[in-house]
């Protein structure tokens, strides 16, 4: 004989079939797998810029407001530098926020709005092919805070 065997009726089995099951499901596995396991990993990342995104923009624009026309602007980079690097993001506050007032800034009933920008690299993609091809996601937030009516004028 080569090999081949008689099943339960008396019929010969096909040569060669044991064990494919398992290499079967390993190869899809692996297809199906990893592509998932990457898009939890990119919506995880975006999901953390959003959070980072929407505190930089709530505590830039809570401080900026209670603060004076000196140091406002560096204090709310500051808050929102707090925000972002407690997701885990490195993105540079300074160049993340931006900040506009609807009248001079800081008199009492203005509104300011302040706007935060971040980028957030695709995970696992080489610094080259970054450098060829722009691989990353912008994520925004925006918040809007009116100036107390009864604050000191500057």
């Amino acid at each position: 004989m080569t090999g081949r065997r008689r099943g339960p009726g008396g019929a010969w089995l096909p040569r060669g079939d044991e064990g494919s099951a398992v290499v079967e499901f390993l190869g899809l596995a692996m297809v199906l797998l990893v592509p998932l396991l990457y898009l939890v990993l990119v919506v995880g990342r975006l999901e953390a810029a959003t959070f980072a995104a929407e505190g930089a923009a709530r505590e830039a624009v809570r401080v900026f407001v209670t603060s004076d026309e000196a140091d406002a602007a560096a204090r709310a980079a500051a808050a929102a530098g707090v925000a972002i690097a407690d997701q885990g993001l490195h993105d540079d506050p300074a160049e993340a926020v931006s900040i506009a007032c609807s009248a001079t800034c800081l008199t009492p009933g203005s509104e300011v709005t302040v706007a935060v920008r971040l980028t957030v690299p695709l995970p696992f993609v080489p610094p080259f092919v970054r450098r060829a091809v722009p691989l990353t996601i912008p994520v925004t937030a925006q918040r809007t805070a009116v100036v107390d009516a009864y604050r000191e004028a500057p």
